[in-house]
């Protein structure tokens, strides 16, 4: 199986006897370097950690193939008190494994409603709330009147949010152009790349997706043709003239709350929302030189999704 395991271990201060630790084990199957999902949850990993410091010792696995999930999450389960997948792409191998499990606590960032487990929490991130947002964003930064989705694999959430994204770059420019595609795999550069450059062969010159690695390739096909990217997850406005705007989807966010219950004591089973409910953290849009009208629009949007004027599916 191909993975690799971190141990991060707090010390205890002063030579005083410190309590036992909480152990964190968190299965991230992607790059914490991917600049999307993944690394978003490694963020808030890293945040926790500095938060608690040696109250918490987490051991980490990363970059695994799907049908090395069981595996990773049954070693996790074995040793930690708390295991968090991160990822909906988690979500079958974890309620699989909870169930051979039944005293550890499993969080899965980007989980759906569906079976209910007493020791599984589902954190749903709301993905297609802020797509819609993202879509608004695109049509008002497209010079073509035409803008495109790449996601990766075709989960409900997934294609829910490619399919809001083109909804709300229609609620902004009713004729606007839209292509949506999907490759299968969320790591997958030469596929996402393709994607992108049938969409900016037919007219797209601003792209949104739900991608881990496979950015990258999008990132290759926006370079060679001089078009442009809104990025997920997290706000890196400002980094990279390519990505005109970020949407925030709370990834970290959600990973440090898991930690945060646990901690307190406060941890709950079962289905959770979080998305624009939950405020900035958890889900907004960061528009890198959005001007007055477009900020406010934006925002209006926001609240009409926000109070249900604007509906949207799930995921």
């Amino acid at each position: 199986m191909a993975m690799t395991t971190l141990a991060l271990v707090g010390t205890s201060l002063g030579g005083a006897m410190a309590q036992t630790p909480l152990s964190v084990g968190i299965l991230i199957p992607g790059s914490k370097t991917d600049k999307g999902w993944m690394e978003s949850g490694y963020d808030g990993l890293v945040a926790a950690q500095k938060k608690y410091g040696d109250k918490i010792a987490v051991q980490m696995i990363e970059n695994i193939n799907y049908a090395d999930m069981e595996q990773a999450l049954t070693q996790l389960a074995s040793s930690n008190a708390l295991v968090i997948g991160v990822g909906g792409q988690t979500q079958a191998a974890v309620m699989k494994i909870a169930k051979r499990f039944p005293d550890i606590k499993f969080s899965i960032v980007g989980g759906n409603a569906g079976a209910e487990l007493p020791n599984v929490a589902g954190y749903d991130v709301k993905q297609a709330e802020i797509a819609f947002v993202a879509g608004a964003a695109a049509a008002m930064l497209s010079k073509s009147g035409a803008v495109s989705y790449v996601g990766g694999m075709e989960l409900p959430s997934i294609v829910n949010a490619g399919k809001e994204f083109g909804n709300g770059a229609k609620y902004v420019n009713p004729n606007v152009k839209y292509f949506e595609a999907y490759t299968g795999d969320f790591d997958d550069l030469a596929k996402a790349k393709e994607a992108t450059l049938t969409a900016i062969a037919q007219g797209a010159d601003v792209h949104y997706h739900i991608l881990n690695l496979g950015l990258r390739g999008m990132e290759q096909a926006a370079k060679e043709k001089g078009t442009h990217i809104i990025g997920s997850y997290t706000n890196y406005c400002g980094t990279d003239p390519l990505y005109l705007a970020y949407s925030i989807t709370g990834v970290g966010f959600q990973v440090k709350y898991a930690i945060d219950e646990t901690v307190g004591g406060t941890w709950k089973a079962g289905y959770k929302p979080f998305g624009l409910a939950m405020g900035p953290e958890a889900s907004d849009m960061a528009v890198c030189n959005a001007t007055e009208d477009m900020a406010k629009k934006l925002k209006s949007i926001i609240e009409d999704i926000k109070s249900g004027k604007i509906k949207v599916l799930e995921g």
